[in-house]
C-alpha cells in the first residue's frame, strides 16, 4: 500500500484544515501518517487535542511526536525536529509527503532532501498565507520570501490558497517539473452550512442583553494577528445597542478584557470561548466584523459569507479574494478608515430581507469543488528527479 506523511507544526492545522485531505488521501488508496506536535497546547486546549487524537486513531492513522515549534530562534528545538524527521521519513519510506505551515514545513523538506527516498517520492507544500505581503516590514519581505525560495526547491507541489501568493510563488524555481497551484482554500460545506439555523433570541437571552441589541460578530484566536482589539476601540464609538461578539480563544484575551474596560465596554463585549455551533451563532448575528492584520484565505469569512452574513474585513489578500465585488460587504484600510463609521453606515443601509448570495464564491469555495481539484493534485505521480 502506498504511504502519505501529512506534517504541520501544530494539531490544529491537521484538525481545522486537513482532515477532508487525509480522508481523501485514504480514498485514494494510501495509508495515511500524521507528524506535529502534539505537545504543543499554544492554539488547542489538550482536551481538544485528545479528541483530535481519538479522530485519528478511528481512521486508523499513525501519529508521530516531532518538536516542532513556532518560533523562529529556538535552534536547538529545530534542530531535534529535523533529526526527528529525517529518521521518520527513511524509516517509513513514503511516497507522498504533504506538509504545512512555514517553519515546519522548512525542515520537514530539508529532512526529505537529505533522506533516502528524495527520488522516490513527491513533496506537496501548501503555503496558507506566505509571511512575506504587501504592507509587511520590507526585512522580514526579504528574510521569508528567501526561505520561501529556498524550500520550493525541494518541492513538487506548491500550493497557495490567495491570489497574492499564487503570483509571489510562480517567481520561485521549484523541482523539475514543479508546479504552483491555486487552490481556494479546504473548502467548506454549503449543504451542512445550509441546513442550520440561527437562534438569536437564545443568544440574547444568554447574554441578558436587550432584544434590539446589534450583534456583531468575530471568529478567531485571540491573538495580535487576528487583531480583535481595533474592534473593540471602535465599539467605544456606537450606539449602546451594538454587542460585539467574539468566538475564539487566545493568549490576549486578559489584555482584551483590559481594553474593553478602559474603553468602558466591557459590558458589550462577550468573549464566548471555543464555539462548536459557530454557523449556528453567525446566522444569529446582524454583522461579522474581521479586522485581522494577516490571513491566508480566511475560514471563517468564507463560513460568514455563506452564512449570506454581511461583512467587514481589513482590505489584505484573503480577505480581498472573498470579498470583492459584494455589495452587503466592505473592505476597509485599517490604518485610513474608521471602522465604527463604516459599521454605522452598512447597519443603517442594509435590507436584511435581500442579502446577497454570491454564486460565483459560494462554488470556488466548496468542500465539492475543492475535493475535485486536491484529488487532480493527489493523483498526480510524477516527481523531480535529480
Amino acid at each position: 500500500m502506498k504511504r502519505a506523511l501529512m506534517t504541520a507544526t501544530v494539531p490544529s492545522m491537521i484538525g481545522q484544515f486537513n482532515m477532508n485531505n487525509i480522508k481523501l488521501l485514504q480514498e485514494l488508496g494510501y495509508k495515511v501518517d500524521i507528524a506535529c506536535n502534539f505537545d504543543d497546547h499554544s492554539v488547542w486546549s489538550p482536551e481538544k487535542i485528545v479528541s483530535l487524537k481519538k479522530t485519528l486513531d478511528e481512521l486508523n492513522v499513525h501519529m508521530y511526536q516531532i518538536d516542532f515549534t513556532r518560533s523562529f530562534f529556538r535552534i536547538k528545538q529545530h534542530v531535534k525536529s529535523y533529526k526527528q524527521m529525517k529518521k521518520l521519513i527513511n524509516e517509513r519510506k513514503y511516497d507522498l509527503i504533504h506538509t504545512h505551515t512555514p517553519i515546519s514545513s522548512l525542515i520537514t523538506r530539508i529532512a526529505f532532501k537529505n533522506s533516502h527516498i528524495f527520488n522516490k517520492c513527491r513533496m506537496i507544500y501548501t503555503a496558507h498565507g506566505f509571511h512575506f505581503f504587501k504592507g509587511n516590514n520590507p526585512l522580514k519581505n526579504f528574510l521569508f520570501r528567501n526561505i520561501e525560495r529556498y524550500g520550493a526547491r525541494y518541492t513538487d507541489t506548491l500550493i497557495t490558497i490567495n491570489k497574492e501568493d499564487y503570483e509571489a510563488a510562480k517567481k520561485f524555481k521549484l523541482r523539475k517539473n514543479g508546479t504552483v497551484e491555486y487552490v481556494s482554500g479546504v473548502g467548506i460545506d454549503l449543504d451542512k452550512i445550509n441546513s442550520i439555523q440561527g437562534n438569536r433570541e437564545k443568544i440574547i437571552n444568554d447574554l441578558d442583553i436587550s432584544k434590539d441589541s446589534i450583534l456583531l460578530l468575530s471568529v478567531g484566536e485571540l491573538s495580535k494577528r487576528k487583531n480583535h482589539e481595533s474592534m473593540i476601540k471602535a465599539l467605544a464609538h456606537l450606539p449602546n445597542n451594538f454587542h460585539y461578539l467574539i468566538c475564539g480563544q487566545g493568549q490576549l484575551k486578559h489584555y482584551l478584557i483590559e481594553l474593553a474596560t478602559k474603553n468602558s465596554v466591557e459590558d458589550h463585549v462577550h468573549f464566548l470561548g471555543y464555539c462548536p455551533n459557530i454557523i449556528e451563532i453567525m446566522k444569529s448575528c446582524q454583522l461579522f466584523i474581521f479586522p485581522s492584520l494577516q490571513e491566508g484565505l480566511p475560514v471563517a469569512l468564507m463560513e460568514a459569507i455563506a452564512c449570506q452574513l454581511p461583512c467587514i474585513a481589513s482590505n489584505i489578500r484573503g480577505n480581498c479574494d472573498l470579498l470583492s465585488g459584494n455589495y452587503n460587504s466592505r473592505l476597509f484600510d485599517l490604518k485610513k478608515e474608521d471602522l465604527a463609521g463604516i459599521i454605522l453606515n452598512l447597519v443603517n443601509h442594509l435590507n436584511q430581507d435581500q442579502h446577497e448570495k454570491n454564486e460565483t464564491i459560494l462554488k470556488l469555495i466548496s468542500k465539492n469543488n475543492i475535493k475535485k481539484i486536491m484529488t487532480d493534485i493527489y493523483k498526480e505521480e510524477s516527481y523531480a528527479k535529480n
